[in-house]
């Protein structure tokens, strides 16, 4: 099976490895809460991307993202020197939440098997079970 790559595949791909480092850049020289990027998505006209970013801290992640679309012309104006496009797409800027999700989805399931602990009780029933039905087999 052939597989496609769209063009747009590739320039967010590009987009976000040149992306990260210009954000990185951003925060060291700027004294922005640390952040990362973690997805970018370019729409079909290649004129608009939407840059998602996380925070190592979660409460930090707005105030990061308002400094970031504050610079965001500059940011632009420096990806345009990095990438060989003839339009440099207009950033937009968002908090990606889905590391804070899967944090807290991840705590919720340790407090459940913390206050439910499975023993070996419902492994032996298994077992049990398995052996009633090889006994049933049997010519």
């Amino acid at each position: 099976m052939k597989k496609s790559f769209h063009r747009t595949d590739r320039v967010s791909a590009q987009l976000r490895r040149d992306l990260g480092l210009l954000v990185h850049q951003a925060v060291r020289n700027h004294g922005i809460p640390s952040v990362s990027v973690s997805d970018v998505e370019i729409s079909r006209d290649l004129a608009h991307a939407k840059v998602f970013v996380t925070a190592l801290l979660a409460d930090q992640g707005p105030v990061a993202v308002k400094a970031l679309k504050e610079i965001a012309p500059e940011i632009r104006y420096q990806l345009g020197k990095a990438v060989r496009m003839r339009h440099v797409p207009e950033l937009h800027f968002f908090y990606d939440d889905s590391v804070d999700r899967g944090e807290r989805i991840d705590s919720l399931l340790r407090a459940s098997e913390a206050s439910n602990p499975t023993g070996d009780d419902a492994d032996d029933t298994d077992a049990e079970v398995g052996d009633d039905t090889d006994a049933d087999r049997a010519p």
